[in-house]
């Protein structure tokens, strides 16, 4: 999983705990991976070295969410209906 932003919601016992960990840099992006029941949510540059990485117990995680940056294309238009056709 690879996008610019992963909020991660964690069972802290009584209660539950939200972190967050975001490309602070152009040209970054943050992966996602679960390896022997650990999640790791790193930040990575663009030739692959990892910056940070933040690492939750796969038991203890009850969500993964990846938030993409929206794209700011000029290409992309809105569609509008046209009163007159």
């Amino acid at each position: 999983m690879k996008g610019n932003r992963v909020e991660i919601v964690v069972d802290a016992g009584d209660t539950t705990r939200t972190y967050e960990v975001v490309a602070s840099r152009a040209g970054r992006r943050v992966e996602t991976a679960v390896r022997r029941g650990v999640v790791e949510v790193s930040e990575v540059t663009r030739n692959g070295s990892v910056v940070r990485t933040a690492r939750f117990m796969a038991t203890r995680v009850l969500a993964l969410v990846e938030q993409p940056m929206p794209r700011q294309d000029s290409s992309e238009r809105a569609l509008r209906e046209d009163p007159q056709s």
